[in-house]
């Protein structure tokens, strides 16, 4: 029995020598020019580095800084008694840090800066836009995940100057955040500050009013203090309680158990006051008795947001928003940019692959040319043979 070979049986070793073979050629085709591949890469790394010294130095100054840290409000009890009075004064925030940064990063501080060291003659620049832009390519700000601290790193080609310049991005955000409520404590001061004002316009108006209706002995009798500052009391618990639910019904349905149960205390509350009206009316100064009651409800609600917004600011004196500086920045000795040995290294490592595909190229156009050349000779000899 005769077993007749098969195309199937030697194409994988065929195509095996053929790939072999392909790569030994290349291997030859380096190794041939091992010259080109070792002087060239050298020579051009060489003169990148001799170039890297006509770059002017680059200096980095670093500075870091520590925001102020959110604290437990002392005011958290006392806040309970205005109910969502107290919401409206401002949330808590979970972080500064990003905060600030981002305030760092801010046109205000950004143009100030511009500004005071004069950068735009500095950076050759025409506008305002452009040194900005400059400045936010020299500064790197970021923030902390784990430490909570502020990094503010300036390059320039002055020592000096960039240890001023990181150091006075602390001193801008210092003066913008003055004039920003940024912590908790800050948000509830300048709301019961803008309450207390408020009220004290309503109160004097009350007290006004209250004296041109005139003193009358017999309606003060008849509406005896205990009482008016029930009323007042009870009118204060239900102005509380209506704003609360305001803010509840931002987030909640008319059918949630806490907008009901606000509801339902609002509807007793005005059930109270309603027969304190009915019951403490007298016919001997009742305009005198209204106006009594609007001014004890006033005095009641401004000694209320008084206190808290006494508590707001001694919860922002503790709080502390000052920027505590944990490493002042300093003139650099060193320079941080160029680096001219990652740039000798680097310009000569890409210039060898460069090389090693130019050489590879070189053969593969080489090897199609003399391909094309047999095939012709090949050709002609056919012809000659046919011409025979």
């Amino acid at each position: 029995m005769t077993i007749e070979p098969t195309n199937e049986f030697y194409t994988q070793p065929q195509s095996a020598i053929t790939g072999g073979q392909g790569l030994l050629n290349l291997a030859i085709a380096l190794a041939g020019s091992w010259k080109l591949l070792l002087i060239g890469p050298l020579v051009v790394g060489g003169i990148a580095y001799g170039l890297s010294y006509l770059m002017p130095p680059i200096f980095t100054a670093r500075t870091s800084v520590l925001p102020p840290q959110q604290q437990q409000s002392a005011a958290a009890s006392a806040l309970a008694s205005l109910g969502a009075l107290s919401g409206l004064a401002g949330g808590s925030i979970r972080t500064l840090a990003d905060q600030y940064a981002a305030l760092l990063q801010s046109e205000t501080i950004e143009d100030a800066l511009i500004d005071q060291f004069k950068l735009k003659e500095i950076y050759g620049v025409k506008f305002r836009s452009d040194a900005r832009r400059m400045l936010e390519q020299n500064v790197r700000i970021s923030s902390g995940k784990k430490d909570g601290l502020i990094v503010i790193e300036v390059d320039d080609t002055s020592p000096v100057r960039a240890a001023e310049l990181a150091n006075q991005h602390v001193e801008g955000l210092r003066r913008l955040t003055a004039h920003l409520a940024l912590t908790e404590a800050q948000q509830r001061r300048i709301f019961f500050q803008a309450q207390v004002a408020e009220t004290r316009d309503k109160l004097t108006a009350a007290q006004l009013a209250m004296q041109a209706s005139g003193f009358n002995a017999g309606a003060l009798r008849s509406e005896p203090r205990a009482a008016a500052e029930g009323y007042a009391r009870i009118k204060a618990e239900i102005t509380s309680n209506e704003v609360k639910l305001q803010s509840v019904r931002r987030v909640l349905t008319d059918v949630a158990p806490e907008v009901q149960q606000l509801q339902a205390a609002i509807s007793t509350l005005r059930e109270q006051l309603s027969r304190l009206e009915t019951t403490t009316v007298s016919p001997a100064g009742p305009d005198y008795i209204s106006k009594y009651r609007e001014f004890k409800y006033q005095e009641t609600l401004f000694e209320l947001f008084s206190r808290q917004y006494e508590i707001s600011r001694l919860d922002e004196s503790r709080e502390s928003a000052l920027i505590q500086v944990v490493d002042v920045a300093t003139a650099p000795e060193r320079k941080s940019k160029p680096k001219r040995a990652i740039i000798g290294l680097s310009v000569t490592f890409a210039s060898l692959l460069l090389l090693v595909a130019f050489v590879l190229v070189r053969h593969s156009w080489r090897q199609s040319a003399n391909d094309e050349n047999r095939l012709a000779a090949v050709g002609r000899l056919k012809a000659a043979l046919l011409g025979r």
